[in-house]
C-alpha cells in the first residue's frame, strides 16, 4: 500500500493524504494534490520511499510504502 505524506510545516511525513495499491495511482494522486516538481526513489531495507521536492529542492512530501516478508 502506497501512502502519501504532505509536509505540515513541521515534519515531512506529517499531514496524511491518501493512499494507493499502484506507484502509478500514488504519483498521480501526488501531483495533483502537492504539485511537487521533482521526486526521488530510495530503498531501504523494506521500505521504499518516494521524496516529493519543489522547484528549490525543498521537501513537499513523501510517499511510503512499507512491505512484509
Amino acid at each position: 500500500m502506497w501512502k502519501i505524506y504532505k509536509y505540515d510545516g513541521r515534519y515531512i511525513q506529517g499531514e496524511f493524504l491518501s493512499k494507493h495499491t499502484s506507484e502509478n495511482a500514488a504519483l498521480k494522486a501526488a501531483k495533483k494534490n502537492i504539485g511537487y516538481t521533482f521526486c526521488e526513489k530510495q530503498k531501504i531495507n523494506k521500505e521504499t520511499r518516494i521524496w516529493l521536492d519543489d522547484v528549490d529542492h525543498t521537501p513537499m512530501g513523501i510517499i511510503v510504502k512499507k512491505t512484509r516478508g
